[in-house]
């Protein structure tokens, strides 16, 4: 079986501590790189006095950029060193390289920037900027609300999460025989090609990218490798010498991409103990540049509704500005956000009605056939009412809800569910008519096959699963089959490695790719076989101007249970038990996919309850190392199961669908669901931490 666990392809090469990252790479005549990054945030510059320095230092700025000033990752709004404004605390004036970092730290020190300040917008509910709107409607919400029994408002907040990857951001920039390289870790090596072409004003040609072994990045390395490579790049270019930039872990924490906070709020028509409609308007705080924040806020609206059949729906959505770090992408890229508030609000509806809320819920369920949030079709089964009946199995949670309901005493229980999607793929026509996936498979004399896509490894087994599935479709043993990582010189663009499309899509296309060569295989010869994108023939078109079609070809699918107990008296929570049933379709390697699946629930445990950023009152960001920036460990949540119900999907390869998004949805309404259960309150935000839960307390023992 395909799905049976192997050893990881990387796995000798990382434990050995052979693997090759950026940090370890030195190369002759390198020179270090480090930015003076703005003080204010928000400012005109008005002058800037550098230092005498020797020739073998450089100073680089927006001078020396010999193409467009601008990062190409959606709007281009975000210049490679800033013109003449200053936008956030952080804002990278311009970068010293040099061959000593301390020299290079004194010539910093050294730097005087005279601003002129301006006055900065923090809060996003007081931004007048939006850099994206969208709306979308079905049905007939004013007859909803018109026919209602009764209508219910509230609004939810989500805060900014850290990435928290092992290794930071990182990248070299050299030139070789006329091209400029850029090489190090990434998510998406033709996202950085587009870019270092647009900013050194060069050809895709002129430029290569090569991704090094990569320590993880959970989104954090989709957006921001384009802005470090074009600035790396530049450096280069001016300088003629390889430049090395590695952030330390605070530079990493302070500066570069997060997830979007969001202010959501929901107002529901509810007739005969039924939800009619929802009106839902959804606030993402994109910071101070737009970077991936129209496609992260497209699919916070999209999933807006949740797992839930709404008759007349009507949403709208803005990416706001704020003088902060910019956000980007972060793993499940916008649907954290919605999810959280559609399944609190149908929590609390459920509990004003006096009614059970999985009851409620499970009254609500979308089915197979039905409607999408966008007109589209939800095209095969909906597994959620098994899914919801194994969840329950696993962890009695009817019975324990309905028993932690009365409690007293210090030490008290709560149990909470959450029942979420993911689409699969980029939203509507984007795997068509954007990003047109190419995969080559290269028979070499030897019999050897190799995989020729650009799909990257960071962590996730892709190396590993992508393997799998060529050698189980060639018939021939794993060994047989490398997957090197992806060097544009070499590999076709298949697309970047986000969106739970890699494994779906691209694995796809390998499946497809090696059923031709295994039909015309010839031993001891070359071959190479090429695949290209075929858009499913089922779907609804999707109008991205309307919302309106097809958002997903398919959708992976989560139910969360999280069980809790709380001390009253020093509002410490610890997490008793923690069950998750999901459909990924086929999973093409048991561990990994569990690997997948447990990291994911832990990564949410920790937006909903501890992973916290805060800002002082000028912008500055408080917390950025990981002393203070408190992330979950497997000690905090010692039992936690995760189980699977298959529905295998046509189109996907071996029937596999997304994995890798789909657990960063649902375990934060579950845990909020838990907390309310033990406390017998309502939660409108998260992370809700200890000091939230104390200050609650303090409010009820006084009254």
């Amino acid at each position: 079986m395909i799905g049976n666990s192997v050893k990881k392809k990387d796995h000798d090469a990382k434990i050995s501590g052979q693997a090759s990252y950026v940090d370890d790479i030195v190369m002759e005549g390198m020179l270090y790189g480090k930015m003076l990054r703005s003080t204010k945030a928000r400012a005109r510059i008005k002058n800037i006095v550098l230092p005498k320095i020797s020739d073998d230092y450089f100073i680089i700025d927006k001078d020396d950029v010999t193409g467009e000033n601008k990062i190409h990752v959606v709007l281009e709004d975000m210049p490679v060193f800033p013109e003449d404004t200053v936008e956030y605390i952080g804002d990278p004036i311009l970068m010293v390289a040099g061959p000593d970092r301390k020299e290079i730290a004194r010539i910093l020190s050294e730097i005087v920037v005279d601003y002129e300040e301006l006055e900065p917008v923090f809060d996003v509910q007081k931004s007048e900027i939006s850099f994206f709107h969208h709306n979308y409607e079905k049905g007939d919400m004013n007859h909803a609300f018109e026919e209602a029994d009764r209508i219910i408002t509230e609004t939810f907040e989500t805060g900014q999460q850290e990435q928290a990857y092992l290794e930071t951001n990182g990248l070299i920039a050299y030139p070789q025989d006329g091209r400029i390289v850029v090489r190090g870790s990434m998510q998406c090596p033709y996202y950085v090609i587009g870019a270092v072409s647009k900013a050194l004003g060069e050809g895709r040609e002129d430029i290569r990218i090569i991704q090094d072994v990569t320590g993880g990045a959970f989104g954090g390395k989709e957006d921001y490798p384009s802005i470090l490579a074009c600035q790396v790049a530049v450096a280069a270019k001016k300088a003629g010498r390889p430049v090395k930039y590695v952030f330390d872990r605070r530079e990493d924490m302070e500066f570069t991409s997060k997830r979007h906070p969001s202010v959501c709020t929901y107002k529901a028509s509810v007739k005969d103990g039924k939800v009619t409609g929802l009106d839902i308007h959804v606030i993402y705080n994109a910071g101070a540049y737009t970077t991936l924040t129209d496609v992260v806020l497209q699919r916070g609206l999209i999933g807006a509704a949740g797992v839930y059949n709404i008759e007349n729906l009507r949403v709208t959505g803005d990416g706001m500005k704020t003088n902060t770090v910019p956000n980007g992408a972060m793993r499940g890229f916008g649907a954290p956000q919605t999810f959280f508030a559609i399944e609190m609000m149908m929590n609390h509806i459920a509990k004003s009605l006096r009614t059970n809320p999985l009851t409620f819920k499970k009254q609500h369920l979308v089915k197979q056939g039905d409607e999408t949030s966008t007109r589209g079709k939800f095209h095969f089964h909906v597994p959620l009412p098994e899914m919801i009946e194994r969840a329950d199995q696993l962890s009695d949670f009817r019975k324990k809800h309905e028993l932690y309901k009365s409690q007293t005493g210090r030490f008290r229980k709560g149990i909470g569910i959450s029942m979420v999607y993911h689409g699969c793929g980029f939203t509507g026509n984007g795997e068509r008519d954007i990003i047109k996936s190419v995969a080559k498979l290269r028979k070499n004399s030897d019999d050897t096959v190799e995989l020729l896509i650009s799909i990257t490894d960071m962590g996730q087994g892709a190396k590993t699963t992508f393997a799998k599935i060529a050698a189980d479709t060639l018939g021939i043993p794993l060994d047989q089959v490398t997957f090197n990582n992806p060097d544009t010189d070499q590999v076709p663009d298949s697309g970047p490695t986000v969106a739970s499309r890699s494994i779906m899509v691209v694995g796809e296309l390998i499946k497809r790719a090696s059923e031709k060569l295994k039909a015309q295989w010839k031993p001891g010869e070359e071959q190479l076989i090429e695949e290209h994108y075929v858009h499913p023939d089922f779907m609804i078109p999707f109008d991205i101007e309307t919302f309106c079609g097809d958002a997903y070809p398919t959708y992976s699918w989560a139910v969360n249970v999280i069980e809790v107990e709380v001390d009253t008296l020093t509002a410490v929570t610890k997490v008793l038990g923690a069950w998750g049933v999901y459909d990924v379709g086929t999973p093409l390697d048991l561990n990994i996919v569990h690997g997948q699946l447990q990291g994911g629930f832990l990564q949410s445990i920790g937006y909903a309850a501890m992973e916290q950023i805060g800002y002082n009152e000028k912008g500055v960001v408080r917390n950025h190392s990981f002393s203070d920036y408190i992330i979950p460990t497997a000690m905090d949540v010692p039992n936690l199961v995760t189980d699977l119900v298959e529905v295998p999907y046509a189109a996907g390869p071996y029937g596999a669908k997304g994995a890798g998004e789909l657990p960063n949805v649902a375990p934060a309404p579950a845990y909020i669901d838990a907390l309310e259960n033990a406390l017998q309150n309502k939660i409108q935000h998260i992370p809700y931490t200890q000091e939230d839960i104390m200050t609650y307390l303090q409010e009820v023992e006084n009254g």
